[in-house]
């Protein structure tokens, strides 16, 4: 479904991505892990070309391309197959839950606007927010707000969500309801990319695994494999310390989050 090789980006002198492959299959929920800095959301942001890659090939459903000489259809042509959820939620503050779902899909998509607002109610109601469609962003919770921008990505039915830190923002009693959904995404076979620092996500939900350290992916494997079995010593030196103790069976949506190094 996706396949990327030889993906490289730099910022100045600083090398951010250093010969990145990665593939996605139909299905798959990929949790990118690793320590602040080493390339996570770079990653993802090249992948949707928010940012512009060095050097790379992506293939997307079987058609190939250069990431470093894309053209704007060809970009709004993979953006059109994509969602992106971002950790700040990036909601337009002046339109209520229902209308942050459906604005892209009426002018973007051209869809009439009843089948639009029909379509985002059922999207909210898929992510339990039935009762809050009139609410603006600033009279919701943060979890709340993340499960609108979910709604939102959900309306396109996109083959592949990014998501980049979702629950990196909220409280702790929030982050369960946001990794609820994700999770019963995943049960339904959503395809999902995942940058977080949920560790019980990344091990209970996602069925592979990618540890990446300074700019390159150190280790991937499925998650059984990478946290039971790491092959590399950085991934080990990594689970240990997120597991100082050793590692317990955890509730992916009770979940505990591994301090941030630098």
């Amino acid at each position: 479904m996706l396949e990327v090789h030889g993906l490289k980006k730099s910022f100045g002198a600083l090398q951010v991505l250093r010969d990145i492959d990665l593939t996605v299959n139909k299905g798959d929920v990929v949790a990118i892990l690793g320590s602040s800095g080493s390339g996570k959301t770079t990653l993802l942001r090249c992948l949707n070309f928010l940012e512009v890659s060095d050097e790379g090939t992506m293939t997307f459903d079987g058609e190939t391309f250069q990431m470093a000489q894309m053209r704007k259809k060809d970009i709004a042509r993979l953006r059109a197959k994509t969602a992106f959820v971002f950790q700040d939620y990036n909601l337009f503050l002046n339109k209520t839950a229902l209308q942050n779902v459906t604005e892209g899909l009426v002018i973007a998509r051209k869809m009439p606007r009843d089948q639009a607002v029909e379509l985002g109610r059922r999207m909210l109601a898929k992510v339990g927010l039935s009762d809050r469609e009139g609410h603006y962003p600033s009279q919701l919770s943060g979890g709340q707000q993340q499960r609108v921008a979910i709604a939102r990505a959900l309306a396109t039915d996109p083959e592949i969500i990014y998501f980049d830190e979702p629950t990196s923002a909220l409280d702790p009693e929030l982050t369960g309801e946001v990794l609820s959904v994700m999770r019963d995404l995943a049960e339904e076979g959503r395809t999902m990319l995942v940058v977080t620092h949920e560790m019980g996500f990344a091990r209970h939900v996602s069925n592979r695994v990618v540890f990446m350290a300074d700019g390159e992916v150190v280790e991937s494997g499925t998650s059984q494999d990478v946290f039971d079995h790491p092959k590399q010593e950085r991934t080990r030196a990594f689970l240990r310390s997120v597991y100082p103790t050793g590692m317990p069976a955890q509730d992916p949506v009770k979940p505990q989050k591994y301090q941030i190094m630098e």
